[in-house]
């Protein structure tokens, strides 16, 4: 990386990848989706990250492919450049908070044809699978007239 990372860089780093962690992704890709949230620069390449982190071609790899799998980053490429620049989704947070409250419908779905093939004689653990369904409706429906909502 051109610009080196400064100490309260690779502080905030630490800590935004700890938190992250608690949050489902593992170690080297919280360091990497932190990296390019904290880094000067918008935009950093395969290699940019991996030296900054210290991270092995692997572990960079894998990290890299599984946030663009979860869409917490983006890669854009040059023209005469083979290179790809990976930068953060954070600022589309509107976007894909969205996203993610409408994936809950194919599981809330799913949930529902459950319930309409479970036996009726389990009445008390039904009504609660019904509950629980009409509660993700309404945190759906709440949750995206929120972010709606927001700027207004």
């Amino acid at each position: 990386m051109e610009n080196k990372l400064t100490d309260k860089q690779k502080e905030l780093i630490e800590s935004f990848g700890v938190v992250q962690e608690g949050m489902g992704l593992s170690p080297a890709s919280a360091r990497v989706n932190a990296l390019l949230t904290i880094a000067d620069t918008t935009e950093l390449t395969f290699d940019q990250i991996r030296e900054a982190l210290e991270l092995s071609k692997s572990a960079t790899s894998n990290a890299i492919n599984n946030l663009l799998m979860l869409k917490r980053i983006g890669y854009k490429t040059k023209p005469g450049d083979r290179k790809r620049y990976f930068y953060s989704q954070l600022g589309e947070w509107q976007k894909s908070f969205i996203e993610s409250m409408q994936g809950l419908t194919v599981y809330n779905d799913v949930i529902k044809s459950i319930i309409a093939n479970r036996t009726k004689e389990t009445k008390e653990f039904n009504n609660k699978l019904k509950d629980f369904t009409n509660f993700l409706t309404y945190y759906q429906e709440e949750s995206i007239n929120l972010i709606k909502n927001w700027k207004k």
